[in-house]
């Protein structure tokens, strides 16, 4: 029986796709992904070494080590099927492990998106109060706001696996990724999945949320900055946001494209939505530890002396 046949017997493997038409050239297509893992593993992990620096014992730093392990966890979710598919023609994935890799990148999706939250109102705090900054964000509370945000990504996760387990898988075994998400697995039960549905949406709204307070803090932000007297200091100002407002961007971009072509492109080109879902897990965390090198004077301080070490060692 071929594989991709819809079927009435309880389905125990999913099928996973890479870019449909281009099936011939996915080892091709394997070279810039394996480069965007290795950029992406190797800058993430540079941002959390570099972070051990005594010099850099600031909350700013702590909450940008939050999201380089975020985004580091994120690309090794994704990585296996990934991998397995453009490089090994192995597009197959147990019904388990398809529940859990959507567990493990839904997790750190919104842990990033968390950290993001946490990361604007850092800088309004550090623009609005800077000679009470370190004595505000103190590094055991820096620490406390870490796991508090971290344990509450988990948990409201944690019911996405739970559900999904429950329900009888028959409509199908084709998905539309290149990984796992739960709004794909989903649509493939035969059995009730309104909890999914309903649970799904409100987690959704939960990440709009956090979108909404970031642009909140912004918006006093900008009060803030335009209370400056000085045209210079409001530049410098403004240009200690510049990196976050990268990162913003480039997290939530794909994020609500992909959302919009989900809810208004139904019946366009399957290859967007696919190419769309591709980035938002692979150019976060590769582009994430650059934007903040290059942007951040002392992180760039910090690598470029490192590695003028090693060649002089």
């Amino acid at each position: 029986m071929h594989p991709f046949n819809h079927t009435e017997d309880k389905i125990s493997t999913f099928f996973l796709i890479g870019i449909p038409g281009m099936e011939h050239v996915h080892i091709w297509i394997s070279i810039p992904i394996c480069l965007i893992y290795i950029i992406a593993t190797v800058g993430n992990s540079t941002i959390l070494l570099i972070k051990t620096e005594p010099s850099l014992h600031e909350p700013m730093y702590y909450f940008l080590s939050m999201l380089a392990f975020s985004d580091l966890c994120l690309s090794f979710s994704s990585l296996p099927t990934m991998l397995r598919i453009f490089l090994l023609n192995a597009p197959g994935i147990s019904v388990d492990a398809c529940i859990a890799q959507e567990f493990f990148i839904h997790t750190f999706t919104a842990m990033e998106s968390s950290v993001l939250v946490i990361m604007s109102f850092d800088r309004f705090i550090a623009i609005r109060n800077p000679l009470r900054y370190n004595s505000i964000l103190t590094n055991v509370r820096v620490i406390q706001i870490g796991l508090f945000f971290a344990i509450s990504s988990f948990a409201f996760i944690i019911p996405f696996p739970i559900t999904l387990k429950r329900l009888r898988f028959c409509k199908g075994n084709y998905l539309s990724h290149s990984y796992c998400l739960h709004q794909d697995v989903m649509r493939l039960a035969c059995s009730d999945n309104r909890v999914n549905i309903i649970y799904g949406f409100f987690v959704a709204l939960l990440g709009m949320m956090n979108l909404v307070l970031i642009l909140f803090s912004y918006i006093m932000i900008l009060k803030t900055v335009l209370g400056i007297a000085s045209n210079q200091e409001r530049l410098k100002a403004f240009n200690t946001c510049i990196s976050h407002i990268c990162a913003v961007l480039i997290f939530y971009v794909p994020v609500v494209t992909l959302a919009i072509v989900h809810r208004f492109a139904k019946h366009g080109s399957p290859l967007i939505r696919i190419l769309i879902a591709d980035v938002y897990v692979l150019v976060p965390p590769l582009m994430n530890p650059i934007v903040y090198c290059v942007k951040t004077r002392q992180i760039r301080e910090k690598v470029l002396g490192k590695l003028c070490l090693k060649k002089a060692g």
